[in-house]
């Protein structure tokens, strides 16, 4: 799909380098430029207790799959020129600089588009161009309403387990690359594509939003229940230890659940609207009946039946998985997670023979040579 288009990244940690690596996965040239004064992207660094990786730790090793890296320090005005001739040669650049950096170093939109009316600049900000504060994700998940959401009831506010801002707001940077690179083939020009992180964060909270907005609810703590069906969300120990999670989205897959439970409950909770205000009576009368199953018996009824329902299962089961399995990269003995999974008619799939995560500066003088 991207055979022979150049995209330069200026970008580090997450939301940047996974666009990056999005393009390398649908076959572009991706060359990541690091710093070497600084050891690189900060990721590489971004290691947990005991990990046994060299420079390309866990992490970095998440989405920077099928990149080339060139160690320059952009403040030596000959390494900069050199960036500068990269991105006259290059059709998209991917920067996540902090306010006023990329401006500073030369290699903003402006500076580079005078080079290359053509380039399509993508841009990753906390909060916007004209806001100065640098954006973290976790401070972007407290003050976009995703932590105040996340938690027990009655709990302390809880960051999401990964950065889910970043990915987010990733996927929003796609979107407009792609539609720039349409426009481009349309119009002839380039023109600079940004997200900031906050706006990416509360264009995701979906309905939680609209519950406020239309609904002037105030959404609260409830662990993983859903504010507006049951029981959605809600889990249950089966007779032999296993944790099931419902997802009953109708009346209908409420009634088969009931048969399958055995239960004949009150016409009281026959509808989504009684089943929500008595979530709390209905869960024991649930944990009951579900605690007496076994758990294999009643997963295989569940489905039967098409009532959504699953395991809680750790990462070690997930990627036993034959979808998990599917969606694999693994090279340089470094398995990893494809970022562009989805398949079409037109047979596009994303390359499977991808370079490994690079090491620092590991492709410097092979890019030199070509430049």
């Amino acid at each position: 799909m991207f055979t022979g288009l150049r995209v330069l990244e200026l970008a580090s940690v997450l939301a940047g380098p996974s666009v990056g690596q999005f393009f390398a996965e649908l076959g572009a040239e991706v060359i990541k430029i690091e710093n070497p004064q600084t050891y690189g992207d900060v990721t590489r660094s971004w290691k947990i207790p005991g990990e046994p990786t060299d420079d390309r730790s866990a992490y970095f090793c998440s989405c920077n799959w099928g990149k080339k890296s060139v160690a320059l320090n952009l403040t030596r005005p000959a390494e900069l020129e050199i960036v500068k001739k990269l991105a006259m040669k290059s059709d998209v650049v991917i920067a996540s600089y902090k306010p006023g950096d990329a401006q500073k170093l030369g290699v903003d939109y402006v500076s580079l588009k005078k080079l290359n009316p053509r380039l399509i600049y993508g841009q990753i900000t906390g909060y916007g161009s004209d806001d100065t504060r640098v954006g973290y994700d976790a401070v972007i998940q407290a003050e976009s309403g995703f932590m105040d959401l996340n938690g027990e009831k009655g709990g302390v506010p809880i960051k999401m387990p990964v950065a889910l801002i970043d990915v987010l707001a990733a996927h929003h940077l796609k979107e407009g690359l792609l539609l720039a690179l349409l426009n481009r083939e349309r119009a002839g020009s380039g023109c600079l594509v940004e997200v900031s992180l906050l706006q990416a964060a509360i264009s995701s909270l979906a309905n939680q939003a609209t519950n406020w907005l239309v609904g002037k609810k105030l959404p609260s703590r409830q662990g993983s229940a859903h504010p507006n069906i049951a029981p959605y969300g809600d889990s249950f120990l089966t007779q032999d230890g296993k944790r099931i999670l419902l997802a009953i989205g109708s009346d209908k897959q409420f009634e088969e659940l009931q048969k399958i439970l055995s239960l004949d409950l009150s016409p009281y909770f026959l509808t989504n609207q009684n089943r929500v205000a008595n979530r709390n009576e209905l869960n024991k009368i649930l944990t009951q009946a579900i605690g007496q199953q076994n758990s294999t018996w009643l997963i295989g009824q569940l489905h039967a039946k098409k009532i959504p329902a699953g395991f809680i299962q750790n990462l070690k089961e997930v990627f036993a998985l034959p979808q998990a399995l599917e969606i694999q990269l693994q090279a340089d003995h470094i398995i990893g997670v494809k970022n562009f999974i989805a398949k079409t008619t037109y047979h596009l799939q994303s390359k499977t023979d991808l370079l490994p995560p690079p090491h620092l500066g590991e492709h410097t003088q092979e890019i030199m040579d070509n430049l």
